[in-house]
């Protein structure tokens, strides 16, 4: 009877062994989708929550670009290639750059892991989830919009509706994103509400009406612009 019990008590404890073996085992393959679903949903998209502090003088298209990546670091992200959404017009040395042929193909997420557009042609359509909820900043703030004081909500970009360059014969990148003076920036509504010709547009709404901090200001903005992730 002894050796019956020791047998059972036996077979008992490597059934006991083979189930939490197994428990461990799902356990770790439940932390590493875990894990992957994070890094796959790591953010990609942010409103910049501070400008150059020179008006629409960024430094041009480089300098924005540094600009994107330098609040990306402070912000803990990582291996990531980011790029201004900003276009800008033709010039003697170079072709013009369009906006949307800057940030990839997406998918893109916000600094809370929403997907705010799954492809570069839905960020430029309906299909998508910008807004003052979704578009927020590198460290996942809500940007102060329409109603809020101040109003902040012209984000910088020098394009059309598709996101391309505005092309009718007028500087609407200050001079190629270098100029605090003359000029005018084209700038949409991050919180899709407000004046202008495309008053709903995340990225088309007007013109500024100038380039200065001071004009940034006064038309309801703060000179902060978008960044996308390409990588």
């Amino acid at each position: 009877m002894k050796s019956t019990n020791t047998r059972h008590s036996t077979l008992r404890n490597r059934l006991f062994a083979a189930s939490t073996l197994s428990t461990l085992i799902a356990l770790a393959s439940f932390s590493t989708l875990n894990a992957q679903d994070a890094g796959d949903n790591a953010m990609s998209f942010f409103i910049t929550s501070v400008g150059s502090g020179d008006g629409a003088n960024l430094g041009g298209l480089a300098g924005a670009d540094a600009h994107c990546a330098d609040l990306a670091r402070a912000a803990g992200s990582r291996g990531k290639t980011w790029r201004a959404y900003l276009s800008a017009h033709a010039t003697e040395e170079m072709a013009a750059i369009d906006a949307r042929d800057r940030i990839g193909f997406g998918p893109w997420y916000n600094a809370k892991g929403v997907e705010v557009a799954s492809t570069l042609n839905a960020l430029h359509s309906d299909f998508m989830a910008l807004g003052k909820a979704n578009s927020l900043d590198e460290n996942g703030n809500v940007v102060k919009g329409r109603g809020d004081t101040p109003n902040e909500h012209d984000i910088l970009t020098g394009s059309t509706l598709a996101g391309n360059t505005v092309d009718d014969g007028a500087d609407h990148t200050c001079n190629n994103w270098t100029s605090n003076d003359q000029g005018s920036a084209h700038v949409g509504h991050f919180d899709r509400q407000g004046g202008g010709a495309n008053p709903n547009s995340w990225n088309s709404a007007h013109g500024s009406r100038g380039c200065s901090q001071a004009n940034l200001v006064s038309t309801g903005g703060a000179g902060y612009f978008y960044c996308f992730a390409i990588d």
